[in-house]
This record gives C-alpha cells, structure tokens and sequence, in this order.
C-alpha cells in the first residue's frame, strides 16, 4: 500500500500557483501568493536558495541579476546586502518561513534549488511545524536524497530526474518488472514531470495509468495554455502548475473541478 500524504489529500486535480502566478505579477513575491490565495489557490509552488550566512529565500535564479535590481550570486552574498534587492525594483525577496507563517493553511511545492538549502529548509520547517504541508522536489536526484533524509518520512515528495525517466520507461513498455518494483518500494507518492522534454513527449497516457497503478499522483508542469490544460485533464493527470492561475481556476470551474481555499488573510 502506498503511504498517504496529507499534502495530496485535496478533491479533484491540485491547482498550483507557479511561483506564485507568475503570468499574473512578479514572481515569488508576497504579493504574487496573495492574488493566488485571493483567487482561491491552496497550492503555492515556490523554490528555495540560502544566502551566504544561511538564511533561506523563495526565489528561483542562482543570481539576482533576471528579476531584481540588484546583481550577484545569493550563495556569495550575505542576506543584509540581498534583503536591500527588489523584485521589479518594487517587491521584497521573501524568505520561506514567512510564507510558511503567513499562510498556514497553504500548501507549498518546494524545489530545492542548491544544496546550501538544505539544512535552512530542515529548520524552517521545523520551527513552522510545516512537515505535513509541503512537497519536495528538485532537479537534481542527490540533492532530493538529501533534502528527504533530512526533513524526514512524513514530507511528500516528488521523484527525481531519473525517477521520472523510469517512470517513462515504464510506461513506454510491457515488460514493468523491475521498474515497476522499484518504484514501488520507494514509497515517492508523486511525479511531478513536463509535457515533453526534449524532443521526447513525457506527458503520455501511458505514464498516467503507469503512475496510477503505482499509487502515484502525476503533476505536469508549467502549463499555461487553457486548451493544453483540458487535453491534459482529459488524460487524468492529478495535478496542473501555472503562471496562469486565472485560467487554470476557470478550466477546473467550469468542469466543477475547482475547490478554493478558504485561506485568505
């Protein structure tokens, strides 16, 4: 049997404000998860760096050169220079603790977006009490290792790249064996993957039924067009990540998919 997660415990397909609602406003700013949970998003999808000394942000870019005014690398600058950048040249970085803190209902897809992360994201979680509301994943398959060894077996999770390229495998022929076993036994309860990568389609019904027969839920990112999320509605997925978060709720309304939150304030 499949572990639950409360995470996953949601009616119909999840909804995720992808880094807020990207399309919608400025990328991971509080402003942006506010028009999410204004809207009636309980899930926000962010990512996470730390600074020089540790401390952790709800940012995408290594840099702070593509959204802010200021430049430089976060890993190398300590957070009383970084605190001074502004989104847009408006909107403050905000750390992850205070989303965690000012939505506590929500629920927050976390990638985990260098190993400097990991250990501020193990104590911020912690101190928030927030294990049962967020779900990691990353691009790389050793930093997910690590980012679950260290919040422990009650954080969702989604696999990792090669995860993801079993998965496909899997789908891709009759002869599961020993990849469907061996997903299996990883107990990951969610795959989180693109329409296609690279010339190769990933999103297939395939991998849908695959991933169902394995207890898995399947999330498809970031999908933006209001006719690709239908077609992929059509082909069972779980879950939808976009920018577009006004029309995803449309999409999911008018097929009585749309569960709001009532989480705002």
């Amino acid at each position: 049997m499949q572990r639950r997660y409360a995470f996953l415990d949601h009616p119909g397909p999840l909804a995720f404000a992808h880094r807020g609602g990207a399309g919608e406003g400025r990328e991971n700013t509080f402003a942006a998860f506010n028009r999410a949970i204004e809207l009636g998003y309980t899930y926000l999808e962010t990512d996470v760096h730390a600074t020089a000394d540790g401390v952790l942000l709800a940012f995408h870019d290594h840099t702070l050169d593509r959204v802010t005014d200021r430049r430089g690398r976060l890993a190398e600058l300590p957070y009383r220079l970084v605190r001074q950048a502004r989104i847009g040249g408006a909107e403050e970085i905000p750390l992850l603790e205070d989303l965690l803190g000012t939505w506590p209902q929500a629920r927050f897809n976390i990638d985990v977006k260098s190993a400097g992360a990991i250990g501020p994201l193990a104590e911020a979680v912690r101190r928030t009490g927030a294990h049962t509301r967020i779900c990691l994943t990353s691009f790389s398959d050793e930093r997910l290792a690590r980012a679950r060894a260290a919040l422990g077996d009650d954080v969702c999770s989604a696999l990792g790249p090669r995860g993801v390229a079993a998965l496909r495998a899997a789908a891709a022929t009759s002869a599961y064996g020993r990849l469907l076993t061996g997903l299996a036994r990883a107990g990951v309860p969610c795959a989180q993957v693109p329409v296609g990568f690279r010339g190769l389609r990933i999103t297939t019904r395939a991998l849908v039924r695959t991933a169902h027969a394995l207890g898995m839920q399947v999330h498809v990112w970031t999908i933006n067009d209001t006719d690709r999320m239908e077609q992929l509605l059509d082909l069972g997925v779980d879950g939808i990540m976009t920018d577009n978060i006004s029309g995803l709720r449309d999409v999911l309304g008018a097929r009585d998919m749309w569960h709001p939150g009532r989480i705002a304030g």
